[in-house]
């Protein structure tokens, strides 16, 4: 029986992918991806598409890579692993953030205790950078800054090792220097000379409120050293600066009686000045806008209470308390990663389902109306938009994927 020339080349394509990629990786099992047409192209006007992290199940070494390429409408599900075919354990454990910078892709690797670079266009592996139990990465200028819990993942109210801040060289990859912060640091900002980051004490709590650590660290850039610390409230986790310098921080609180709160640093006072009563899990901010929601546990009706919220930055109200509109937000189950795109201020939520098995990516509109949603990979979390460049290409048009037509 023939095949139809365009399938034949994907079927064709995909063995001999297939067979070679077996042949270079002996007894490790691989994936191959998949490409899903969602039917939803559109103008490529500042970024060509995203890039999404799926952390995977910790111990598993399940993290995966996807690819959104905005002027087909066609979603590319777990790439890294065709484009890199001679790396054995793939992306590794735990994928805890990413970022672009320049022409390159950083994937901080919680429990593999690494970075691993790509070049931003294409997902092939540049190296990697090793920073034990690391979280968090942020850029400016030739540098990278990375926040690492550095003692092992080890839930313990009598730990010991405080975490740190390395700078990196992106030329080289290589640390260059460290500034030890407080326990268990996560996010952090960079804004008018100063790294402010948040230390959460999240190992160290064990069901003691006050075990937590409270602060925020702020390191000088041209010393490279802690000056301060700004108190804020228990078990610090999300951290952005809006427009004007200032800083909004997320606490988690400790899942019990004490809530997760949003606080308000203003730049000038380096202090909490106000305080938004909504919860934070995770946050985008677009302009003036920051996008909160909140999973939260209820010990009083033993679920999860999820929040949808967008404050308004600069009268520090919320404007919204659902940024989905059309009822959507009912068939989420764990809402865990988020962007809004700058232009068509598209909002992409994604849904980390049972933690165990494939996630859901959702698309809505400005107005907060579904527009589309796909399977991803396990526990989708972490996004990265790809620039345009002139005579852009698609990231992974190197490698052909098996096609299916997705249908909402």
């Amino acid at each position: 029986m023939m095949f139809p020339k365009k399938i034949r080349f994907y079927f064709f394509t995909t063995i001999i992918v297939a067979v070679s990629v077996i042949g270079c990786r002996g007894d490790v099992e691989m994936h191959l991806s998949e490409t899903i047409e969602l039917g939803y192209p559109r103008e490529v006007t500042d970024a060509v598409g995203f890039y999404l992290l799926n952390e995977g199940n910790m111990g598993s070494n399940k993290s995966t890579l996807d690819y959104m390429d905005f002027s087909t409408g066609n979603y590319k599900r777990n790439i890294y692993a065709e484009v890199n075919p001679m790396v054995p354990k793939e992306l590794g454990d735990v994928g805890n953030d990413l970022q672009i910078y320049g022409n390159k892709l950083y994937a901080v690797i919680n429990c593999s205790n690494k970075i691993e670079v790509m070049e931003a266009r294409t997902a092939k592996r540049i190296g990697q950078i090793d920073i034990p139990n690391c979280r968090y990465i942020r850029f400016l200028g030739k540098y990278a800054y990375v926040t690492s819990y550095a003692g092992p993942v080890e839930v313990n109210p009598n730990y010991t090792q405080k975490g740190f801040v390395a700078k990196i060289d992106t030329a080289t990859l290589q640390e260059v220097d460290r500034c030890i912060v407080g326990f268990q640091p996560d996010e952090l900002a960079i804004v008018n000379g100063k790294i402010y980051v948040t230390n959460s004490g999240g190992y160290m709590g064990a069901g003691n409120l006050k075990n937590y650590e409270r602060t925020v660290s702020v390191i000088d850039l041209n010393t490279f050293k802690e000056e301060k610390r700004i108190d804020v409230d228990y078990n610090l986790h999300r951290i952005r600066a809006d427009q004007r310098g200032n800083l909004w921080v997320g606490s988690r609180g400790d899942y019990k009686g004490h809530p997760s709160r949003l606080y308000f640093i203003d730049r000038k006072q380096q202090r909490v000045t106000d305080t938004i009563p909504t919860g934070v899990s995770n946050m985008y901010l677009s302009g003036d806008s920051l996008y909160v929601y909140s999973v939260e546990w209820s010990h009083i009706t033993n679920t999860n209470e999820i929040t949808y919220a967008i404050v308004n930055t600069l009268t520090r109200k919320i404007e919204s308390r659902n940024f989905i509109s059309d009822g959507t937000d009912k068939l989420i189950k764990i809402p865990y990663g988020i962007l809004v795109e700058p232009k068509t201020k598209d909002i992409y939520v994604t849904d980390a389902g049972n933690y165990v098995s494939p996630g859901l990516l959702y698309c809505f509109d400005k107005d907060g109306k579904k527009k589309w949603s796909v399977r991803t990979g396990d526990i989708p979390a972490h996004f990265a938009l790809l620039p345009i460049e002139k005579q852009d290409t698609i990231p992974t048009d190197t490698v052909q994927t098996n096609k299916i037509i997705y249908k909402n």
